[in-house]
């Protein structure tokens, strides 16, 4: 139990303050934070794309896996219902919508690869255990990526941030809202975090010797 209520704390604060502001640096640093917060308890995924890497690495079983990312949607979805009550407002990840979506598509994966990349060396690798610099490596990464990846994608990443947001928009306003967007942050992020896992067992294959 103690797992899910870390994870939904820490999914819900990132995803509360991905409402509350769009700036990356404040993003980051709450991420960061909430990985230092978590990761001795449940792993600080708090993201379902980064949650497929862990269980194809083996850090959990299948039913902890799908556990996890209910717990992280729920998170999510609390958190911009919250924002609703607050602001008025709804919020989602907006890709640019005048260029062939494949193209947000591959921001997506390929930004969420690097991310997972980065969270399952500095996490999990038994080369790097016991290192005090992960949060600070996954909240960099994340900071990158949402620089160099808003204009085209939105700069989602997250698949339990992109359901909730658009969960919420979409019961207070409507399927004519970003709707139609949320396959690109569900299909793009599974992608990168599954891929990110191939290459991580290609390049630490000692990590896997029995």
């Amino acid at each position: 139990m103690k797992n899910y209520i870390i994870e939904f704390i820490g999914t819900f604060f990132l995803v509360f303050t991905i409402g509350f502001t769009s700036n990356p640096i404040a993003i980051s640093a709450i991420l960061t934070g909430m990985i230092y917060m978590g990761k001795d308890i449940s792993g600080a995924y708090y993201n379902p794309a980064i949650t497929i890497a862990g269980w194809l690495r083996g850090r959990m079983n299948f039913l902890e896996f799908l556990k996890y990312i209910a717990i992280q949607i729920l998170a999510a979805t609390i958190a911009a219902l919250m924002y609703y009550l607050i602001i008025a407002k709804t919020f989602a990840p907006i890709p640019n919508n005048t260029i062939n979506p494949l193209k947000p598509l591959f921001i997506e994966a390929a930004f969420t690869f690097v991310l997972a990349l980065v969270f399952l060396k500095t996490t999990t690798s038994k080369k790097t255990a016991g290192n005090s610099y992960y949060g600070i490596a996954i909240g960099f990464t994340v900071l990158g990526a949402i620089y160099a990846g808003s204009s085209i994608s939105g700069a989602g990443y997250n698949p339990a941030a992109a359901i909730g947001s658009i969960i919420i928009d979409t019961i207070f306003w409507g399927w004519e809202g970003y709707i139609h967007n949320l396959w690109l942050y569900i299909v793009g992020p599974f992608i990168g975090g599954a891929a990110a896992t191939v290459v991580y067992k290609i390049t630490n294959p000692d990590e896997f010797e029995n």
